[in-house]
Formats: C-alpha cells, sequence, structure tokens
C-alpha cells in the first residue's frame, strides 16, 4: 500500500509540474495574470513597458529604405524579397506562458529579420530528429551532391559548421557573394574577395549568404517547401495563426524533383525571411521554454534544444541560431542558462528558463535591448 501511495504522489507531482505553463488555444483570447500574481512589482513592470515604448527603433518605418542604408557597405547590395512598412513598438512578456505584459499592436504582421534564422535552426532540429540529418558532424556534401559543396574547402563543411555560422563556405548564391556580406570595414573588393579561407569551425562570421545555403540544403534534405515543414510540425501544433508567412527571394526558386520550389531566406538583410506577428513569435518562445514540449505533446526534441543552445567553439555567445551570454558580451543581463533570437530593427524572443520567462519586443533599438532586460528582471519581487 505504501508503495501504491507513493507512486501515485509521484505521478500526481509530475502531472502538476507538466501542468506548470498555460499553453493558448489557438484562436482563444490569450490569458493574462496581474503582475502582482506573477511576482513582478507592477510599477517596475510598467517601467519597463514604457522604457521599451519610448526607445523606439531609429531607422525608418519604410523598412526598404532601412534596409539599403543599413547595408549601404555591402558591394552590389540590392533588395531581392518582400518588404513591408513596419508597425511601431510592440511586445509580450510572458510568466509561465501567461500574459502579464503587454503593448503596441501584437496581432501585426511585421518582418523580422534574423529572428527568422531560429525558425531555421528548428527545421534543421526536426530534420535530425526524424533522421533525415543523421549527425550534424556529417558532411553537407554527403546530402547536398549538386556541386554546391564541391573543392578542398567547401566539401570539409559539416551540418553544425552551418548551423552555427563557422563554415567560411565560399561561393555565390542567388546572386549573392559570401564575400560581399558584411565585408570588414577595412580593405578593398580585392582584398574582400581574394582573403584566405579559415578551417571550416575555426572561425565564426555572420554571414546571410550562407545562412541562406544552409536554407538551401535543408530543401534538398526535406524535399518540400520549408514553410510547409514549419507549418505541419511547429505553427499549427503550437495553436500559431495563419498570417505568417516565410519568403525568399525572387530568383531563389530550384528544381526539386520535378517541381519549381521557392528557396527561403534566413532573414531580412535581402527582404523575405519571416513576416509575422509579436503573438506567433510568443508561442515559438514558449515552445522553447517548454523545451520542446507544447501541452504535453513533444514537437522537437529535447536533445535538439540542448545542442541548439550550447556554445559553440568559434564564438561562446552563439550557438545553432540562437545567441547566447556566454562573456557578458551584448546581452549580459541575460543569465548563463537564457538564450535569444535577434533580428534587425530591435526584433527579439528572449527566454529565460530560470524564471519561467518568454520575453517579445519588436522595433525596440537594439542598442536598448540590455537595458530593457535589465529593468523587466529588477520588477521581479
Amino acid at each position: 500500500m505504501k508503495f501504491r501511495l507513493l507512486l501515485t504522489l509521484l505521478l500526481l507531482s509530475s502531472i502538476l509540474q507538466a501542468q506548470t505553463y498555460y499553453y493558448p488555444e489557438r484562436g482563444e483570447i490569450w490569458k493574462t495574470k496581474s503582475a502582482y500574481d506573477a511576482g513582478f512589482n507592477e510599477q517596475k513592470l510598467t517601467k519597463a513597458v514604457d522604457f521599451a515604448l519610448e526607445n523606439e527603433y531609429s531607422g525608418s518605418k519604410d523598412l526598404r529604405i532601412a534596409i539599403l542604408k543599413g547595408f549601404a557597405h555591402e558591394p552590389y547590395h540590392k533588395i531581392l524579397g518582400k518588404t513591408k512598412k513596419r508597425g511601431g513598438p510592440a511586445g509580450m512578456i510572458l510568466k509561465n506562458g501567461y500574459i502579464i505584459a503587454q503593448w503596441g499592436d501584437i496581432k501585426r504582421v511585421d518582418m523580422t529579420f534574423s529572428v527568422t534564422k531560429s525558425y531555421l535552426s528548428t527545421i534543421a532540429g526536426l530534420a535530425y530528429d526524424k533522421g533525415l540529418i543523421r549527425s550534424v558532424n556529417d558532411k553537407v556534401e554527403d546530402y547536398v551532391w549538386d556541386r554546391t559543396f564541391e573543392g578542398p574547402h567547401n566539401s570539409q563543411i559539416e551540418w553544425q559548421h552551418l548551423l552555427n555560422q563557422s563554415s567560411d563556405w565560399y561561393g555565390q548564391l542567388w546572386g549573392g557573394y559570401d564575400w560581399a556580406d558584411r565585408p570588414p570595414k577595412e580593405g578593398t573588393i580585392d582584398d574582400w574577395k581574394f582573403r584566405k579561407l579559415h578551417q571550416a569551425g575555426t572561425k565564426y562570421e555572420y554571414n546571410d549568404v550562407r545562412v541562406n545555403l544552409l536554407a538551401y540544403s535543408l530543401l534538398q534534405v526535406w524535399r518540400k517547401p520549408l514553410p510547409v515543414i514549419l507549418k505541419k510540425h511547429i505553427m499549427d501544433p503550437i495553436g500559431a495563426s495563419t498570417t505568417w508567412r516565410w519568403f525568399g527571394y525572387e530568383n531563389s526558386f530550384t528544381l526539386v524533383d520535378g517541381i519549381q520550389m521557392q528557396s527561403v531566406s534566413g532573414g531580412g538583410h535581402s527582404g523575405g525571411g519571416i513576416f509575422i506577428s509579436a503573438e506567433d513569435h510568443a508561442r515559438f518562445g514558449l515552445l522553447f521554454l517548454s523545451e520542446g514540449n507544447w501541452d504535453g505533446k513533444q514537437l522537437i526534441s529535447k536533445e535538439w534544444i540542448e545542442m541548439a543552445t550550447t556554445p559553440s567553439q568559434a564564438y561562446p555567445d552563439y550557438a545553432y541560431m540562437w545567441w547566447l551570454n556566454e562573456t557578458d558580451g551584448r546581452m549580459s543581463n541575460l543569465s548563463r542558462e537564457g538564450f535569444y533570437a535577434a533580428g534587425f530593427g530591435g526584433n527579439y524572443i528572449i527566454i529565460e528558463p530560470e524564471l519561467d520567462l518568454v520575453i517579445v519586443t519588436r522595433w525596440l533599438e537594439p542598442s536598448k535591448a540590455n537595458e530593457f532586460l535589465k529593468l523587466v528582471k529588477k520588477a521581479i519581487k
């Protein structure tokens, strides 16, 4: 009898623990909790929200102008994908899945730029979980054999190198050259073109051409458009709206099994990427706070989430297209367990597992993001 009682108590404890988070159903009005009930000082939390509203991204609301100005240093840079005029500051703070603060229009669909990369990384995770990618240490050339990864250097690139942006792949994709994407401030085009190649895995470099290469490689693995994969395996199961879109470029179409498919972009650097609402971002963040589990259903493995948020050797503050705080760098107010997605113009999904928090911000001046996070944490009682 004692054994049965103990087993029953353990099962009840497990059930209660699994119900810690609230998961909103599709289309329902998202449940809220007061700041006080969630363990926050209401006045201090309001101060953090006011700070986000007062520190709007300083770039043009016409994102076509903002993009061209922001990347004017890059030779031959041009817009190839869709753009959209943005809204004003918006955001949400979740505690255990409940909204404890929100501001702006959280249903408005806007460009999200490089936050898209964290969604793209998740597509790789799904491929890993389903055995389509056997190991992140596998050479990509073994999966994509159309000469994209030919040559002594490119043939040594592994999936993990594309995921943590340490591949140093060289070449051209959709008209974009690897060396022309975020080149050094010093030097000339000749210096950039004929640079020394670094062994894959040894040097981190943020580079959208190579991120788009990951998207193209995953398209070759899945043999289906990546937005279809994301919708079926992630966005529909977490109850996301039907308003989000994922675009590529006007010239990023390729033939897969006799069908023309668009290879999507990993951000809005040249237009495109995911266009999405703050609410849908919050659902995605809640999925990762829950270690890939949504209301009892494991959508992506805990193993992958641990891999995706483990510091890379080439750059400890970066993992599989999620940002970390290992060196007290740009987001020093984030915990060591925390991680976040970040995009041009002040778009963020911040996840603090030890505090059961998900924070989404849209159009917050990027230089103010760390201070905003500090204010949110100061509001905790």
